[in-house]
């Protein structure tokens, strides 16, 4: 039988796992993630994977990948530089739903036009003024359009798409294409984000194919979406938006498989983020409000998760307040001292050595910063090219590379463009010092603690006693921070229960003490009341103490590390259209389609056209995405209204859900 291979590329590593006729793990492999060029290490982890198995690659009938690229982008605040053109709307609502905070500076044009909620056009179209400009931006690597109404009436931003990619050729994002719902700026949101990932999963996606075929893998290729469900790559790449959550959507699945849970929550650690979600009845929960990552809420149908800056790779603040001080993780990754050395011995080793030679404790100690080969740099400032030249193909410590205060914010811009990486002590490092890890450099990592050890703390002493007693500190920090993550999910999913918001529950000191087991005249005892199923490399070393601190059952499965990779191959090819049928008078019945508004004079007749037109739409584009044995199910939601002890339709929205197995390659 044919064999199924699943890929995940997260922050630190990428896995790869080859399952037999979705029943059994024939072997898993894991390389590190290649941040200048995922497909890299997605091809080194192929060809491990294939090594460990034995098999030839005509041996493989499908291939699908997972990735946490989008997520993580969303979180660090990187991706492309976009425009959005925003039709019909007023400068104020920039300021609705973050749109401003997503745009991060960008540029954006309002243009009249427009349509109101019965498809009817409210304004022309200013043609002259989207030209102009289109002529005075360079640099941009993905347009967003988002018009008023464009869910009733898609015209503008059909017309403005046609335009911006006649003039400049660059990639154009429809809101109207990712969602049917009312909401023109949460759905300017969402195609600014999307506009801003193309590039980025564009790239990763044609590259992973091109190390597939070179590997002589030649099935077909899907890509997991943010809801579990398969996409082909070719949609991938038109809605890079629905594959945020792409890799936690997929551990939920994979979750699942591995365990047989009903009920549980799933917390998994990357080197960037922990991903919490919750299988309820045996299925991932969905968020009925949109995936929220990164801060911004979307219209994007994901599971709802939970997704917070901590994980391996989590840069450590030092808590210099107090009498004792402490430690606080993320949300920002960073590189591990331990594997940058690795990859510059001699620089690092010589720079930690002087400074652990120094008399007091620099600002930039055990911070280093490389240049990202392969990611384009277009559209940066004159300070930031400055510091690109200087820092050139080299590691570099960020005493050298940063002469003055103010470079210190190009820094972080070029952080936040993916262009730059820098370094710094993780929990990843604390793992070498503790003996927990052996991947990279023991002694950098040792080094590195001992000099983030002697900062000082409010009482005038040093932060901890030995780089040992640093890395307990960390690492019980990292057990506090994911305990709180999981009480802040549970407490979510009961929010109607109590007065306060989930993250105040989670920190109440009834809550703490009750977790303490507290016994004085009361007695209060608190425990997570759901097994926990731990994910990810590093979970076996983390999760037994978080599984005590909640008092819950931690159910650590077999192939927990590739879980993800093993959720990208076992769902299945899902696909939804939805649409919507409106009375904008007594006796019309007006369906909103693609191509224009349609009036008639009786509601089945038009719900009917609509349901067709939807399922044609939905199953055509899961056959040709590469689906088999497809299903099909229909969701009605008529609204109707109460006019003289009459119900009086008002609207109805139809979604059509087409899925089925990928079709395996047979050779």
């Amino acid at each position: 039988m044919a064999l199924a291979l699943g890929v995940d590329t997260g922050g630190t590593y990428t896995d790869a796992v080859l399952i037999r006729d979705e029943q059994e793990v024939v072997a898993s492999a894991k390389s590190l993630t290649t941040r200048a060029d995922l497909a890299i290490g997605v091809g080194n982890a192929v060809s491990a994977v294939l090594d460990a198995a034995a098999v030839s690659p005509d041996q493989i009938g499908l291939a699908s990948l997972s990735t946490t690229l989008a997520t993580n982008a969303l979180v660090e605040g990187q991706g492309g530089r976009v425009a959005l053109i925003y039709v019909g709307f007023r400068e104020s609502d920039l300021e609705k739903h973050g749109l401003r905070e997503a745009l991060k500076g960008d540029p954006a044009l309002i243009l009249s036009g427009g349509h109101n909620h019965a498809g009817g056009e409210a304004a022309p179209l200013d043609l002259e003024a989207l030209c102009a400009f289109l002529d005075s931006y360079t640099g941009i690597s993905g347009f967003a359009v988002a018009a008023q109404f464009a869910t009733r009436n898609p015209a503008h931003e059909l017309e403005v798409a046609r335009v911006v990619t006649e003039r400049t050729g660059v990639p154009v994002t429809c809101s109207h294409h990712l969602s049917a719902r009312l909401n023109g700026p949460k759905r300017a949101v969402t195609a600014v984000l999307n506009a801003r990932l193309i590039g980025m999963i564009d790239r990763l996606i044609g590259r992973a194919q091109d190390q597939l075929r070179s590997q002589g893998i030649m099935a077909p290729m899907m890509v997991v979406r943010g809801d579990g469900a398969l996409m082909s790559a070719e949609q991938a790449r038109e809605r890079p938006i629905e594959t945020i959550l792409s890799g936690p959507a997929a551990s939920i699945v994979g979750a699942r498989w591995l365990t047989g849970a009903e009920n549980a929550l799933v917390s998994d650690i990357g080197g960037t983020t922990t991903d919490v979600a919750l299988i309820r009845d045996g299925k991932p929960a969905i968020d009925p409000a949109g995936a929220q990552v990164g801060g911004f809420r979307t219209m994007v149908e994901a599971v709802a998760m939970r997704t917070h800056g901590l994980g391996g790779d989590s840069q450590v603040h030092v808590v210099a307040e107090g009498l004792r001080g402490g430690v606080f993780l993320g949300p920002r990754r960073v590189l591990p001292v331990s594997l940058i050395a690795a990859e510059a011995p001699e620089t690092v080793h010589a720079v930690l050595d002087e400074q652990l030679r120094a008399t007091t404790v620099g600002e930039h100690d055990t911070r280093f910063a490389r240049r990202v080969v392969g990611v384009p740099d277009d559209g940066v400032g004159p300070r930031e090219a400055v510091l690109l030249d200087r820092l050139a193909e080299h590691v570099m410590p960020l005493s050298r590379l940063l002469k003055t205060r103010i470079e210190h914010g190009a820094l972080n811009r070029l952080v936040d463009r993916g262009i730059v990486q820098v370094s710094g002590v993780t929990p990843s490092d604390a793992s070498h010092v503790l003996g927990r890890l052996n991947d990279w450099d023991e002694d950098a990592a040792e080094k590195a603690l001992t000099l983030v050890a002697r900062k000082r703390v409010g009482s005038g002493d040093v932060l901890a006693t030995s780089p040992e007693a640093l890395a307990e500190m960390i690492v019980n920090q990292l057990t506090e921070q994911t305990a709180l993550t999981l009480l802040e999910t549970a407490f979510a999913e009961e929010t109607d229960e109590f007065a306060l918001p989930p993250r105040d529950l989670a920190r109440h000191i009834l809550t703490q003490r009750g977790l303490a087991g507290h016994r004085g005249l009361l007695a209060l005892d608190t425990k997570l009341n759901v097994d926990v199923v731990g994910l990810g490399a590093s979970a076996p070393s983390y999760y037994p103490a978080v599984g005590r601190r909640l008092r819950c059952r931690m159910n650590l499965p077999k192939h927990a590390g590739v879980a993800n990779a093993i959720g990208a191959v076992v769902g299945r090819l899902t696909l939804r259209r939805s649409g919507t049928v409106t009375s904008p008078a007594e006796g019309r019945y007006r369906v909103h389609l693609e191509d224009g508004p349609q009036d008639f004079s009786d509601a089945q007749t038009a719900m009917s056209l609509l349901e067709t037109t939807l399922r044609d739409q939905a199953e055509g584009a899961v056959r040709s995405a590469g689906a088999e044995d497809i299903r099909v199910v229909v969701d009605q939601d008529i609204r109707t209204a109460k006019i003289e002890a009459q119900d009086v339709f008002v609207e109805a929205l139809i979604t059509v859900e087409a899925s089925g197995r990928p079709r395996v390659a047979t050779g």
